[in-house]
């Protein structure tokens, strides 16, 4: 029971790896605030809160576009609204983009960029003022867990709109730690390598996977469970003296 008592916003939790990680902090006690523009699993099943409910967890399920300022600033407030404080925010929300430089138009660059990277400059901005206004429990005011991608290190073929977000989110992570670290506030990513979701789209080919399976030296490809698990920790008072890093759950893909 790592979270047990905590609260945590976890964005882009319908689906895949925020699913997995929202389902994991409640199994270690925390009360979990769903945020995303979908309640519907894209890899399928059913919706994520439905889950926790018939588990018998503690869940606000609360719609968010995360790309809005008001919504962003919404969440955080209900959150706090109905379980007093924050102490982890996770934003995990996302979208791709399979163009390269020339094929990426305008429109294309500025949904991406405005739900990937602005949309974790606004939940951490949200969740820091919060943070700020309330008391630390130990050394701690609050955690917050972005999460990158191998392709914020390097080039994700064909996707360059996707992989200059990543990066950013590597950078504003590293700022964020940085700068409020004397102000209780540890800021982590976690950078997941190849992980099989089950979410349909050229990321699932047979082609791309048996790629992934040539490139990652451990024996299997990653699931989001895996990522979830780095994100626990990362979200835990283990992670004591941890900040400003970017945590790989790849399989050795990048030590390779």
């Amino acid at each position: 029971m790592r979270l047990a008592g905590k609260t945590a916003i976890v964005t882009g939790a319908a689906s895949g790896i925020g699913r997995a990680i929202a389902r994991s902090f409640v199994e270690h006690g925390a009360n979990v605030v769903l945020a995303d523009v979908r309640q519907t699993p894209r890899e399928g099943g059913r919706p994520t809160v439905e889950l926790i409910e018939e588990a018998g967890g503690s869940v606000l399920d609360h719609p968010t576009d995360v790309s809005d300022e008001g919504q962003v600033e919404a969440l955080v407030a209900a959150a706090v609204a109905r379980f007093g404080r924050l102490d982890v925010m996770v934003n995990d929300a996302a979208i791709g983009d399979s163009s390269p430089l020339l094929e990426t138009s305008r429109s294309a660059w500025d949904r991406v960029l405005a739900v990937n990277l602005t949309g974790v400059f606004l939940g951490c901005r949200a969740a820091v003022r919060q943070m700020l206004r309330q008391a630390p429990i130990g050394e701690v005011r609050g955690r917050i867990v972005n999460v990158s991608s191998q392709h914020g290190m390097i080039a994700a073929p064909g996707s360059l709109a996707y992989g200059v977000s990543k990066a950013g989110v590597v950078y504003l992570t590293r700022q964020v730690a940085t700068d409020y670290a004397k102000q209780g506030i540890v800021c982590n990513a976690v950078a997941p390598g190849k992980i099989v979701t089950g979410k349909p789209g050229p990321a699932a080919s047979e082609e791309t996977l048996a790629y992934a399976r040539v490139r990652t030296p451990m024996p299997r490809l990653g699931t989001p469970d895996d990522v979830a698990k780095a994100a626990l920790w990362l979200a835990s008072d283990e992670a004591s003296f941890v900040t400003g890093e970017n945590v790989m759950v790849d399989g050795g893909w990048m030590a390779s």
